[in-house]
């Protein structure tokens, strides 16, 4: 098997991961959503720091304190805390098809912010995905200016946008040699703090199908993140990152499997607008990557 195949198959893998990780929340009931987001982050937070420890080896001699950009670390946790804030949010109040695919406004959100704050090229390909990106947001959220009708497509996007900005300064940390598993347990360390304050004053004590609907999103989330991991190893973004898309088709059929949830036309077809800009997106990054390679 070509390790750009060995490649697909973890991303789908990863893809099916965080699907279910977007079934589990709304099956954890009617909790608040920090707290869902404390016990899926403590869960990913347990295997990060036991990977990293695992590795602590040969990570020590990259890691050197003083030398860490604790600022772009800080900015990266902030950023995904209120990515993964909004993400659980949507999953209570949208349909998983919808609110799987405006949290894919994330790639197009990391091309503006890769343009701005890392100088990355953009060209007109990419104008065109983003507008793409625009008129799909605009057929599944169906704005009718109803501010309650809004507001969780609304928190949707921020989400997206976050995650993109989070993604941005993950692009930026890998390039000052940061190690995967100290990024990843760092992140998750800090979004468990920001969740106990709240916890102390609010906490909601948990049933059994809560606490084992949030153990799973852990274990789901923490899948779906180490496979994404491992598909980028295999074979570049340029290659195989237009299979992550699948996550939208597999968080479809959960949602009508277990919560009965069928989108509606208007949906379906944004679906499909916003996979064409990922689409265009992807080829012609792959296509640029070959004349590179050519050259």
């Amino acid at each position: 098997m070509t390790n750009r195949n060995k490649g697909i198959i973890a991303i789908l893998i990863s893809a099916f991961g965080f699907a279910v990780m977007n079934l589990c929340i709304p099956l954890a009931g009617d909790l608040p959503t920090i707290e869902k987001s404390f016990f899926r982050n403590i869960v990913a937070f347990a295997v990060a720091l036991t990977l990293l420890l695992r590795s602590w080896s040969q990570v020590k001699n990259q890691v050197q304190v003083g030398d860490l950009p604790w600022k772009t670390l800080l900015l990266r946790s902030i950023l995904g805390t209120v990515g993964v804030f909004c993400n659980y949010y949507a999953l209570d109040h949208l349909l998983l098809s919808d609110a799987s695919v405006l949290n894919k406004l994330a790639p197009f959100a990391t091309l503006v912010f890769s343009a701005i704050f890392l100088k990355e090229r953009m060209d007109k390909q990419h104008l065109i995905a983003l507008g793409f990106a625009f008129v799909g947001v605009l057929l599944v959220s169906k704005p009718t200016g109803a501010t309650a009708d809004l507001l969780p497509y609304l928190v949707t996007i921020l989400g997206g946008l976050s995650a993109g900005g989070a993604y941005t300064a993950v692009r930026q940390l890998n390039k000052q040699g940061v190690p995967s598993a100290f990024t990843v347990a760092f992140f998750s360390g800090f979004s468990c703090l920001v969740c106990v304050p709240y916890l102390i004053f609010n906490y909601v004590p948990l049933d059994q199908k809560s606490l084992l609907a949030l153990l799973g999103a852990g274990l789901a989330a923490s899948f779906g993140q180490f496979g994404i991991t491992l598909a980028y190893k295999f074979a570049p973004a340029n290659e195989i990152s237009i299979f992550d898309y699948s996550s939208i088709v597999f968080s479809g059929l959960l949602g009508f499997i277990f919560l009965g949830q069928v989108p509606d036309g208007w949906s379906i077809l944004g679906y499909f607008i916003i996979f064409t800009g990922g689409l265009v997106t992807f080829l012609y990054n792959r296509q640029l990557t070959r004349k590179q390679l050519s050259r």
